[in-house]
């Protein structure tokens, strides 16, 4: 990455990114071999890049010329930004995602309390009897379906983060389905301008009832930390970054986890072979071989929850690979295609393989300051929930074929919107 202060156009036209989601390994592909860096096309017809490979990715996002602040946005600074851009909230949240420097660490240092290693370990009880009541409830529903088929993402994938991130905000039970079909109306990137507008007021009025139900009756949870910081010091934490802080927490704190649970059984029943590996450990303390939290860190790395993650932006003209970004536009950093980038992972790195040793080595969480804090409490949840569903319906199968699985209608996101599933 060097200093591309006289910027040459891109030989090739701008890929257009599909708002479906659909093929997003296939596209990927094409990408990598385009370049490290390659101008795309978002809805709305704005103009970006993408970064697909998984050294130039890291590269990218530590460099000192490299923003997370909007204002740094010159198609939204200059007003060319459509009303009801379904990727706005992206942009414009006040919170971590869109601060940078002292900003961004005086966010990041008031959640930073909710996950450390000792706080996410005392939810492990929880996490487990929540599993544990899940799979009793995927049981009755496939027990009541005519065909023995039940959604694997409705009855497990989703209600274990959600329940779980909620309550480490003390978001009381009521809102919790609302929370999560709003949030995904925000990470779709096929929602129509009317309805983003909606679906970012709704989730505001909704994060602002949280918000006053926590002023008023305080508990041991986030939230009311939060509000306590504000309370404490009028300066630490703003009207707006506390809603936006919140909305990071419920999108990113099940949106991807339900993802990876999804992706990582849909992978196991598409790969007996590696699902006989684990389970032929389970249960034998001594038995040298792959681990479920192997299961996890290759899913993240083979099919990572999170696919186009926007935004980022060179403060000046910045060259990565072959391509000059020019300062001002927007970036999308690809995790699922960095995942496969043979560069990084080898010749097979389209194989789902959970004894690969550099498994680790992927970017799914992020690299750099902007790391994923909840990561060790999304590798928990994970590992937990592959664990006890395969210890109970160790048979358990993906009941349509893998082609007709459909994805959910983003570039941002990478699962499908169901997974019918039998338990064997």
């Amino acid at each position: 990455m060097t200093d591309g202060r006289c910027p040459v156009p891109h030989a090739a036209a701008p890929h257009r990114l599909d708002p479906t989601g659909a093929a997003q390994h296939a596209v990927n592909d094409r990408l990598r071999a385009r370049g490290a860096a390659v101008p795309i096309l978002l809805p709305g017809e704005v103009s970006a890049y993408a970064i697909t490979r998984h050294e130039e990715l890291k590269e990218f996002v530590t460099h000192p010329d490299v923003a997370k602040n909007a204002r740094h946005f010159a198609a939204l600074r200059n007003g060319d930004i459509p009303p009801g851009w379904p990727l706005a909230t992206f942009a414009t949240v006040q919170g971590m995602t869109t601060a940078d420097g002292a900003d961004h660490r005086r966010l990041r240092s008031l959640v930073t309390r909710a996950f450390t290693p000792r706080r996410v370990e005392a939810m492990r009880p929880a996490v487990e009897e929540l599993t544990e009541s899940l799979l009793d409830g995927l049981e009755r529903a496939a027990a009541d379906a005519p065909d023995g088929v039940a959604d694997l993402r409705r009855h497990l994938a989703l209600p274990l983060p959600m329940g779980v991130i909620c309550r480490l905000l003390g978001v009381d039970a009521e809102y919790q389905d609302r929370l999560h079909e709003v949030s995904n109306e925000i990470v779709s990137t096929r929602t129509g301008p009317e309805r983003v507008v909606a679906a970012n007021r709704e989730m505001v009025a909704i994060l602002g009832q949280v918000a006053a139900a926590r002023l008023a009756s305080p508990g041991d949870d986030l939230t009311s930390a939060l509000i306590a910081a504000r309370e404490e010091n009028g300066d630490r934490l703003s009207e707006s970054e506390l809603i936006g802080t919140l909305l990071l927490m419920i999108v990113a704190g099940h949106e991807t986890t339900l993802s990876l649970i999804t992706n990582a059984v849909r992978a196991l029943c598409n790969h007996r072979d590696q699902l006989e590996l684990v389970l032929s450990r389970a249960g034998d303390a001594e038995a040298q071989g792959p681990a479920w939290g192997d299961v996890v860190e290759e899913t993240l790395r083979w099919d990572a929850p999170v696919s186009y993650f926007p935004f980022r932006y060179p403060t000046r003209d910045l060259e990565v690979g072959d391509t000059v970004i020019p300062g001002g536009a927007p970036v999308l950093v690809s995790y699922t295609s960095a995942g496969r980038d043979e560069r990084a992972h080898g010749e097979d790195a389209d194989r789902f393989d959970i004894t690969r040793a550099a498994a680790t080595r992927h970017l799914s969480f992020g690299h750099g300051a902007h790391y994923c804090l909840g990561a060790p409490l999304a590798r928990m949840e994970a590992t937990i929930a592959l664990e006890r569903l395969f210890a109970r319906f160790p048979g358990l199968t993906v009941a349509v074929p893998d082609e007709e699985l459909v994805p959910h209608p983003s570039f941002v996101g990478n699962s499908p919107v169901a997974l019918p599933v039998r338990l064997g």
